[in-house]
């Protein structure tokens, strides 16, 4: 007795602490949870959004509530009905009452637990619908209804998903509320199955009967809308109801529906009379008409009358389609040019068109990030992003394209990354930089219009610092008392960016560390012991994180669907980061779906792999802003009249702000999304046939080109580009967004021929809060079938395959060179269609960039390879284009004559021998002792003295090699 005492008295004490160390785990794990909402109280306190954070844990909580109530209580009623009614004295079989006995002992707690956890996963799905549940209580009508049951579209973007997810659930409640009553009764002998006999006590019959009726009528009227869901269905010929659907599919629907609530009243009968024989017929008969009826039925109206008549009974319906396709992407009212394109380049043919050519952009913003890099990175804390923007500003009174982006943060590319370094001291990035895309320098190098540490050039004085940025740091800690020294890097200073120059944000752009517990909530959400402990956190402190912009503004507007593509832009004196925004939607009647990921996708935009995305409506609702400095975010509303757009300013009043509100210098740098107009090209190159015969014979049908200049193992599209041009139709050129068309075809049959070319009118304007006219305005060249165009493929592979080009650009890649193409932008103007491609050369070593050395041209079957545009244009078009490009004053390089003295008095080596093959030698080695001196300055630059020794080295290379191979003549 006492050795038993004494084993237990262990087991009892140590019990206490297990229950004490449960209880504190639980607590910790608490504490973790409520450090991560209450972060998030904080962040979008701060940003001024805290009733978008609110009212989704609102609505999440109250939808959990109601999905776990919803199917708790009806499956804990269902079990309690099914055991309380249950047989006093059943007989049970030996396995089933083995079985009771086995449970018997949980029952209590099974019959709590089981509702209880089958309530948990229905509360936690039914909180995910927050977004359809609040759009149907806020909906707003379109004002548009649909062709066949002349309903308001928004009865199908909010009504009817609310509806089907409503009869979801509730289908699931009462049949998972069957299932356990069966189990019930089963268990406590209310169900007994002797051999063939089946015996049901008539408790349980009334349950189960009465819930058998419940479910059957939730599905007669899920029936009964599947109706309104064939507008949103897709067939193999079109989105929304065909023939076969108005004809057969809808009202066998509505037959079935009718049969179900039919079934559904037998089964109460049953309850009452205790017979099965009429529910089960009944039920027989609902799944022998949902054979015949709901398939078998439409497949042979289908087959035997659609089939033979397709053309001419699908015509109707077909042209729905088109209708409301249009409608749902916004490109209903494009405008259709015929452009009898010419092929023959005529000296003069650019007259008309010298403002046009004058903004041509050959910098190719895809190409020259490495050279912004060399140029303007500075230090190795600095970078820019592989493909930079294209923006506009007004330089002395002129419109003038321009290739942009910010000298943004890269914590990479520090010697030291230390918790001081990376989270107090390098804290932003610097200025803006920003080039003419018109212009080159005569080496190849991009002409700044805004470059330098401190920034300076023609956009003014702006506050230059980058703390949100694309590549901003996950954290930075900024701020501090007034009086005491700044610690933040601001910029590299002196004549070898030796000095730094140091500053402390004064913005108000995170939440506060101004007490140790929000320092301690932060040191758990980065885990980071050193926000709580380090001298450089004081109560002035503000801590700065989700800095990206596109992050930014999905947080606070998690209804939006974001462009792919920010950009930076210096607005009012701030550089700030517009972010296009989309409202979508799944659910437009008649129109088809396309997946937004594979529409955007195309050289500069990757696929997204195993993206669920398809959406059959869009609209830039809203235009969206992003401070660099303060992080601050402005929703602008840019579509009024979108429904999808109200609703969610009914949800979260005084989030978005009117487009009244927009400045007109923002509004001179807004444009035309680049996502948006991808989908609507995608959606063009089958919608632009508006006759139901041609579309149903797809004998018209476009595509998108692969971009010339993609590789042939891995081919994407052509991306858009924007330009500053005058379309046929408009009045004077207008900063815009296009891309080009050829036949949809493939194999032996296709053709890389030009059929059609888009363009979007990007300009806003430059008035306070008010959109310019002609801003979004679609227009599409339609070239006619007698006229051979070459598509960019075509035009690329002759660039390549000519013989003189060929020599030319063989002669670039000498001397361990490269030779990159640029974008080939595709230009209706001369009365046809102009090719213009920069090309870029650049040499090995880790300090190159690519600089632009030639143009290439075409126009037709004629094609020029200058040193400039307005060479190349003037060669191309017979000696003269008519029209000044924007390249016109850099300076030529000119090769001595031979013997010709030059201008210090020495004498000039020739460097024409009278040997082609000679002469092809030395103009490749003074290409690349060319390419050898814009090397060594870019290193000099940079203060990388160790890339200006190689570069030294090759330009002393390439001189004694020449020197050799002249003194050989």
């Amino acid at each position: 007795m006492t050795t038993s005492s004494a084993g237990s008295a262990p087991r009892r004490s140590r019990a206490p602490l297990a229950i004490t160390a449960a209880i504190i785990a639980g607590l910790v794990i608490l504490f973790f949870i409520f450090a991560g909402l209450y972060a998030d109280v904080l962040w979008f306190d701060q940003l001024g959004f805290l009733s978008v954070l609110t009212t989704q844990w609102i609505a999440s909580a109250v939808l959990f509530v109601v999905g776990f109530l919803g199917m708790a209580v009806p499956v804990w009623v269902s079990i309690q009905v099914a055991y309380r009614l249950r047989p006093v004295y059943a007989k049970l079989n030996s396995q089933v009452d083995r079985y009771q006995q086995v449970i018997e002992p949980l029952r209590r707690l099974a019959m709590y637990g089981i509702p209880a956890l089958l309530g948990l996963f229905a509360g936690v799905a039914a909180a995910t619908h927050w977004q359809t549940i609040l759009m149907w209580l806020n909906r707003t009508e379109a004002g548009t209804t649909d062709p066949q049951f002349g309903f308001d579209v928004s009865f199908y973007l909010f009504d009817l998903p609310f509806y089907q997810s409503l009869l979801a659930f509730s289908s699931a409640v009462v049949l998972i509320s069957a299932l356990v009553a069966l189990a019930t009764s089963y268990l406590y002998g209310a169900i007994r199955i002797t051999g063939r006999e089946v015996f049901v006590a008539k408790a349980a019959r009334v349950q189960i009967a009465v819930t058998a009726a419940i479910y059957l009528l939730l599905q007669g009227v899920s029936i009964w809308l599947d109706q309104y869901s064939t507008l949103t269905q897709a067939n193999d010929l079109i989105t929304g109801a065909g023939y076969t659907d108005v004809s057969a599919t809808i009202p066998g629907r509505a037959i079935l529906a009718g049969i179900a609530v039919f079934v559904a009243i037998l089964f109460i009968v049953t309850a009452f009379i205790g017979r099965w024989r009429l529910p089960v017929i009944g039920t027989a008969l609902l799944i022998v008409s949902s054979l015949l009826i709901g398939s078998l039925y439409p497949w042979v109206v289908q087959r035997f009358q659609v089939d033979p008549s397709a053309k001419t009974l699908e015509a109707p319906y077909i042209q729905r389609n088109i209708d409301l396709t249009r409608d749902a992407y916004g490109v209903a009212d494009v405008e259709e040019i015929p452009y009898t394109a010419t092929t023959e380049a005529t000296p003069g043919a650019l007259r008309e068109d010298a403002e046009t050519t004058a903004n041509i952009r050959i910098l190719d913003p895809a190409l020259v990030s490495d050279a912004f890099a060399q140029l303007e990175q500075f230090k190795q804390y600095y970078q820019f992003p592989a493909n930079l923007d294209v923006d506009r500003y007004t330089i002395d009174g002129k419109s003038q394209d321009t290739v942009v982006s910010v000298r943004d943060l890269d914590l990479g590319g520090l010697s030291s990354e230390t918790w001081v370094n990376s989270s107090v001291v390098y804290t932003h990035g610097y200025g803006v930089v920003a080039a003419y895309g018109n212009q080159r320098s005569a080496d190849g190098q991009p002409v700044f219009l805004e470059s330098g540490i401190p920034t300076s050039g023609s956009l003014g004085e702006f506050e230059p610092r980058v703390y949100f940025g694309e590549t901003s740091p996950t954290y930075s800690i900024v701020g501090a008392p007034e009086g005491t020294d700044p610690i933040e890097l601001d910029y590299p200073s002196g004549e070898d960016g030796a000095q730094q120059t140091y500053t402390t944000f004064t913005g108000d752009g995170g939440p506060s560390l101004n007490g140790p517990f929000n320092k301690l909530i932060y040191a758990l959400k980065f885990q980071s012991e050193q926000i709580f402990l380090a001298n450089a956190v004081n109560d002035e402190s503000q801590i700065l994180y989700d800095r990206d912009p596109i992050t930014r503004v999905q947080k606070v507007a998690p209804y939006l669907t974001l462009d792919s593509d920010p950009y930076p832009t210096v607005v009012d004196g701030r550089v700030k980061w517009v972010v296009d925004a989309y409202t979508t939607s799944a659910s437009y009647p008649y129109s088809t779906a396309v997946s937004l990921s594979d529409a955007i996708a195309d050289t500069e935009t990757p696929e997204q792999p195993f993206a669920l995305d398809n959406i059959n409506y869009m609209r830039n609702s809203v235009k969206a802003t992003v401070d660099a400095y303060d992080g601050s975010v402005t929703l602008y509303a840019w579509d009024e009249e979108d429904p999808l757009l109200q609703t969610w300013q009914k949800i979260f009043p005084s989030t978005v702000e009117p487009m009244s509100e927009m400045t007109g210098d923002m509004m001179s740098h807004v444009r035309y999304p680049a996502d948006m107009f991808k989908v609507q090209r995608a959606v063009l190159g089958k919608y632009h046939v508006t006759d139901p015969g041609s579309f149903y014979s797809e004998d018209d049908a476009w595509t998108t080109p692969n971009d010339p200049v993609s590789p042939s193992t891995n081919t994407t599209l052509q991306p858009p580009y924007y330009l500053t041009m005058q379309m046929p139709g408009q009045d004077a050129p207008s900063y815009s967004l296009y891309s080009t068309f050829i036949p949809n075809a493939s194999g032996e049959t296709s053709r890389n021929v030009l059929t059609g070319y888009l363009a979007a009118d990007a300009d806003a304007g430059a008035t306070d809060g008010e959109r310019a006219e002609g801003y979004g305005k679609l227009r599409l060249l339609t070239l006619p079938n007698d006229i051979t165009v070459p598509g960019p493929g075509q035009v690329q592979a002759k660039f390549n395959g000519d013989p003189t080009i060929s020599a030319e650009l063989n002669l670039l890649k000498q001397g361990q060179s490269s030779v990159l193409n640029g974008n080939l932008l595709t230009l209706p103007v001369g009365g046809g269609l102009l090719y213009v491609q920069p090309v870029y050369v650049q040499s090995t070593g880790e300090t190159s960039y690519p600089l632009l050395q030639k143009v290439l041209v075409a126009f037709g079957d004629q094609i020029a390879f200058e040193d400039t545009l307005d060479n190349a244009l003037n060669v191309l078009f017979g000696g003269e284009s008519g029209a000044n490009a924007g390249d016109t004053d850099v300076p030529a390089v000119e090769t001595p004559a031979p013997g010709e003295a030059p201008v210090d008095g020495g004498t000039a080596p020739s460097t024409t021998t009278g040997d082609p093959a000679t002469d092809a030698q030395i103009r490749s080695l003074l290409a690349e002792a060319k390419l050898a001196v814009t090397e060594k300055q870019a290193a000099l630059t940079s203060g990388d003295f160790s890339a200006f020794g190689v570069a030294d080295k090759k330009l002393n290379d390439a001189v004694a090699e020449l020197l050799v191979l002249l003194d050989q003549q």
